[in-house]
């Protein structure tokens, strides 16, 4: 029996869904730095919040997909650790930026001041939990060749690592 997979037209969705949230986390830094640069900052702190919550849905989405693709894998293989670790990374960074889209919310950003540091600290470091955690993204991909090689490599590499 073949597990679900979850493809467009044969190609792996998990990462064609992963650029959403990380074009919209990086996005929302630049808007965060840049709010520290100019004289009225509003527009650029009510972006880098809805950028990061636009992220938070993307990176959802994208793990619905992820998960999928984890149950294709071998439990116990080397290959299996490093994308529980993949998902675990992952994880964390969406909590980290649904606590930073709500903390945005509840903070008083209607005088046109800058994005605060302790948000803007927590998506430094959220950026940094997400490199990596793409890092071992790309191990599964380039690697071991998760959801990309040909089934008998994956295959080969699933039961020999």
């Amino acid at each position: 029996m073949k597990m679900l997979e979850v493809t467009v037209d044969g190609h792996p969705l998990h990462p064609a869904l992963v650029a959403v949230p990380i074009g919209a986390w990086i996005a929302s830094f630049v808007f965060d730095i840049a709010s520290h640069l100019v004289g009225d900052p509003g527009f650029l702190v009510t972006g880098a919040r809805w950028l990061i919550g636009i992220g938070v849905l993307g990176a959802v989405a994208a793990a619905l997909a992820g998960v999928l693709d984890l149950l294709t894998l071998r439990a116990g293989t080397r290959v299996f650790r490093v994308a529980v670790t993949h998902m675990a990374i992952n994880g964390t960074v969406v909590v980290a930026y649904a606590i930073g889209f709500l903390w945005r919310a509840t903070s008083d950003q209607a005088g046109g001041e800058p994005v605060g540091w302790g948000p803007l600290a927590l998506s430094a470091a959220s950026l940094a939990g997400l490199t990596a955690g793409g890092y071992l993204g790309g191990e599964l991909a380039y690697r071991y060749g998760v959801r990309v090689a040909a089934e008998a490599i994956q295959q080969h590499t699933k039961e020999g690592s």
